[in-house]
């Protein structure tokens, strides 16, 4: 279905090392030959893309149990994802990753799973509105109505911990600015993965770690491009590393070396912390964009997603 041979994927045969090999770059191949097709039509881009990231992520445990609401009345959805693990009184409100035009609950479910069960919370994941559909700021303003939906639902902010993926981490951060804008309560903290934090994309990272991720030069420029619809990139909203981060709540922020992203992430957690901010950041050796996702395949990612769910409870436990 996808051009490789299943066996061979989550079972490769063992190859005599060479000097300066990346360990998972058999993977990579694998991943970048799935990424997004931008001369094909959006609808065929997502169905692909779903169907790529459900398939490797086939391997958790036993199905969590599902429910489906809306949030207010321009058809938002948020998904419970619940597992025996999951305590009532924790929560993470989980935002998907795809470059703000891609993506669902659906094709995360697998991630959010082994999140649930790490942190023993249960999972709302939003299924925030997309690009070029519905340009920025409509997926940052799904984000705070998330939010605000689980206040007003008898969910204190004190008992829910945001946590995104890629452009879901930036969601994260966006949530918190608009809140703290908006005179809301804001909750204990906050995980981001992999966050794209500047829309400019800059940072040696992006050309040193081309050969070392997935993710293209080309995709970025696109999902800025995509997202903002002309909009200035330098918008705080757009790229949280221009944004005002003090009063913010404590952060846990992972990311690989190995990601494009990279440099842009750790100026950001620079800045957070001259803001004040208190940040644990979580630096990975030799990972790539969002390698929790491919947990099945990679050990680093079950890792990953544990230390995830032992700030999580950490957090809640308070």
């Amino acid at each position: 279905m996808y051009g490789f041979t299943p066996p061979f994927y989550l079972h490769p045969q063992p190859k005599p090392p060479i000097m300066d090999q990346d360990p998972h770059e058999d993977l990579l191949e694998i991943i970048r030959s799935h990424s997004p097709d931008t001369k094909k039509p959006m609808p065929i881009v997502r169905k692909e893309f779903s169907a790529f990231y459900q398939e490797v992520q086939t391997e958790v445990e036993e199905p969590p149990f599902l429910e489906r609401v809306m949030i207010g009345n321009e058809g938002l959805q948020g998904f419970w994802i619940r597992v025996p693990e999951s305590l009532s009184d924790c929560t993470v409100l989980f935002f998907h990753g795809g470059g703000f035009s891609l993506g669902s609950t659906a094709d995360h479910l697998g991630l959010c799973t082994r999140i649930a069960r790490a942190a023993r919370a249960r999972v709302f994941s939003v299924d925030y509105r997309l690009a070029p559909e519905n340009l920025f700021p409509a997926a940052a303003e799904d984000a705070v109505a998330a939010y605000q939906w689980l206040i007003s639902h008898g969910y204190p902010s004190h008992r829910i911990v945001p946590v995104g993926i890629s452009t879901g981490g930036t969601l994260v951060i966006d949530l918190l600015l608009l809140a703290r804008e908006r005179m809301m309560l804001l909750p204990p903290a906050a995980v981001c993965i992999s966050p794209a934090v500047d829309m400019m994309f800059g940072g040696k990272s992006v050309e040193k770690n081309r050969d070392y991720d997935w993710i293209s030069s080309a995709r970025l420029d696109s999902i800025r491009t995509t997202y903002l619809g002309g909009h200035n990139p330098n918008d705080p909203l757009a790229s949280p590393i221009h944004a005002d981060l003090r009063r913010f709540p404590r952060l846990y922020i992972q990311a690989g070396t190995h990601e494009l992203l990279f440099d842009g992430i750790l100026d950001f957690v620079k800045k957070a912390r001259w803001a004040g901010v208190p940040v644990q950041f979580e630096i990975w050796q030799d990972m790539f964009h969002c390698w929790q996702v491919f947990a099945d395949h990679v050990p680093e990612g079950l890792e990953a997603i544990d230390h995830i769910g032992k700030f999580v409870q950490d957090v809640l436990s308070r």
